[in-house]
């Protein structure tokens, strides 16, 4: 029997990831009766039916469940394969699908691809933006080379780089009673109502751990779905927050509603890395690339409050 096509598994995992044969055909680009025939011969050659279809709807069987994983498990390895080869050269080029954090992302890479396409003109950079819990298990399931977010990522199949860390700093309304101080004791924040981002980002995390240092509360009720929205709400009045210093250098210098204040006596950070698959072979092209994002770093706007 014939076994499958690479084209086929990756036209099945689109399909499982999609469960829409039109928008997989859109992605892929190709045709919609192209994508059904490679799924149906796909389907003969492992003699198993992968998807239950319907007019409305695609649904996958409980052996194409099975089988999705697999099938994701052998383009990764495959990827590696081809990387590996890359790598042989010495050169960091070809392609690489960095997932980033969104509290990070873009904030920081505007300042740093310029250099990094100086440097490196082949290199394909793919930029992924999502929560940091979904970023890194698409590091491990390989949908991704590398990953940038907070540090620490505690799993022993990755590897991380320290890039910087950076300060949080505490946001709130122009008329709140702490904003004519240039510094904010600890004990001021004493039941005090912090809004923050929803699970699954790191620095909801990191904002939960220092409301629980500080006898703050962070509020459940209010989450926001991005730095933008927090700071918007922060300027109603609704709460004060923490944001990173790179988001307050790029979104609130010059906001009219908001100001900024660091804490007194309390170290209020978050360390930034990259994160990668520890048997990836492109371990040193990973290390080479945080190098590079540092050197960017050092010669930009940057280098007065991030630090190593």
């Amino acid at each position: 029997m014939a076994k499958p096509t690479i084209r086929q598994l990756e036209y099945f995992l689109a399909i499982a990831e999609d469960l829409h044969f039109r928008k997989a055909a859109e992605r892929l680009h190709v045709s919609q009766p192209t994508l059904s025939d490679q799924i149906r011969e796909l389907e003969y050659r492992l003699g198993v039916v992968l998807l239950e279809r319907s007019r409305q709807s695609v649904a996958l069987t409980p052996v194409g469940e099975d089988l999705v994983e697999r099938a994701r498990y052998l383009l990764r390895d495959l990827d590696d394969f081809c990387d590996a080869a890359k790598s042989a050269s010495g050169m960091l080029g070809g392609k690489i699908r960095l997932g980033i954090a969104p509290t990070i992302g873009p904030y920081l890479m505007p300042k740093v691809i310029p250099q990094l396409h100086k440097r490196y003109p082949d290199l394909k950079l793919y930029i992924r933006e999502d929560r940091s819990r979904v970023l890194e298990q698409s590091l491990r399931d390989g949908v991704h080379d590398l990953v940038m977010t907070a540090l620490p990522v505690r799993d022993d199949n990755l590897e991380n780089f320290l890039l910087f860390k950076e300060p949080l700093l505490l946001g709130m309304p122009r008329d709140h009673p702490l904003a004519h101080r240039t510094e904010i004791e600890p004990q001021d924040l004493a039941g005090e109502s912090v809004l923050s981002l929803g699970a699954g980002h790191r620095l909801f995390e990191q904002v939960q751990r220092l409301c629980e240092e500080l006898g703050a509360s962070v509020q459940t009720d209010y989450e926001g779905t991005s730095l933008d929205a927090l700071r918007q709400m922060v300027g109603m009045g609704m709460g004060v927050s923490f944001f990173p210093s790179l988001y307050v250098l790029s979104e609130i210098t010059n906001d009219d509603q908001v100001v900024v204040r660091p804490l007194k006596s309390v170290v209020a950070q978050r360390q930034i890395g990259l994160v990668w698959r520890h048997k990836s072979p492109r371990s040193k092209d990973c290390r080479a690339f945080g190098e590079d994002i540092l050197s960017a770093i050092r010669q930009g706007p940057f280098q007065d409050f991030l630090t190593s």
